[in-house]
């Protein structure tokens, strides 16, 4: 009897033992303990330089003005400004066609991590702060459900027909991309010592309090560029730059992605011809 007693309490004990080890105990109960398994990432691997510019370019349209000439304006401001009537129908063409607007990260993913794209991938862009890029361009993208990208100079913020704070935070807020176009437009290639503070460093900082998002993308006055300036913008914390219809660099090419100007000559057809046979 004895003996019988002994051997049931020591099974016990080993039973309680085993358990002990595998889990914990809450009033009497055995409580398992499910192994802590951490699954780590796999490291993404950026694309060099030869691979990027091998890609197919993104059409990238660029616009200034959206407003009606007037008598006596110069063959500038004719290249540089949309109709109202022009740029309508120019988004209603895109839309026809089955294009889908996309932003700058989406570009950036696709060109260094291979990310897939919508079908017939567009990117619309505005520079240099004007008033009638909220009211009249973003308005009449958002009939489509396109987003732009809009380039700001800050040193015209709050001016009269330019773009206030509270337009900048609403295009950011509303799912656009607010990005930098310096200070007050002096070109890339003529900046030099504290010039690179102003135009690229406080712009990207002033823009930021504004919108509560960072400011990674910036696009070069006239499309200027040169070699001294990627350094600056890499420093600067810039991740991509846009230039206009020009060679690209070879071996910094996420810093020269190629824009087109849409003329204020072009008709809408010509618009979308020029998509297709600007970009490879």
């Amino acid at each position: 009897m004895k003996n019988s007693a002994f051997l049931v309490f020591a099974g016990l004990f080993l039973l309680v033992g085993c358990h002990s080890e595998t889990g914990k105990t809450k009033n009497g109960i055995v409580l398992s303990v499910a192994p802590i398994i951490k699954k780590i990432a796999p490291k993404k691997t950026m694309a060099d330089a030869a691979t990027i510019l091998s890609k197919k370019e993104v059409p990238i349209l660029c616009y200034h003005n959206i407003k009606e000439l007037k008598a006596g304006d110069g063959e500038m401001t004719k290249t540089y400004t949309v109709s109202l009537a022009n740029f309508a129908q120019q988004m209603k063409a895109l839309s026809d066609a089955g294009y889908h607007s996309i932003l700058p990260n989406q570009l950036y993913d696709y060109l260094v991590y291979d990310a897939p794209l919508p079908s017939n991938p567009v990117m619309i862009t505005f520079d240099d702060t004007r008033e009638e890029q909220f009211s009249i361009g973003a308005a009449e993208m958002k009939k489509y459900g396109f987003k732009g990208v809009f380039f700001v100079m800050t040193v015209s913020i709050g001016r009269p027909n330019y773009l206030s704070k509270e337009q900048i935070k609403s295009l950011s807020d509303s799912g656009n991309v607010v990005a930098a176009h310096t200070w007050d437009h002096h070109m890339v290639t003529k900046y030099a010592g504290e010039d690179w503070n102003t135009q690229l460093v406080k712009p990207k900082t002033k823009l930021e309090e504004i919108i509560g998002k960072p400011v990674t993308y910036f696009a070069y006055p006239f499309g200027l560029w040169n070699k001294a300036a990627i350094p600056e913008l890499k420093k600067s914390e810039y991740q991509m730059a846009y230039i206009l219809a020009t060679k690209r660099d070879s071996v910094d090419p996420l810093y020269t992605i190629r824009r087109i100007i849409v003329a204020g000559q072009w008709s809408t057809p010509s618009t979308m011809k020029a998509i297709k046979s600007s970009f490879n």
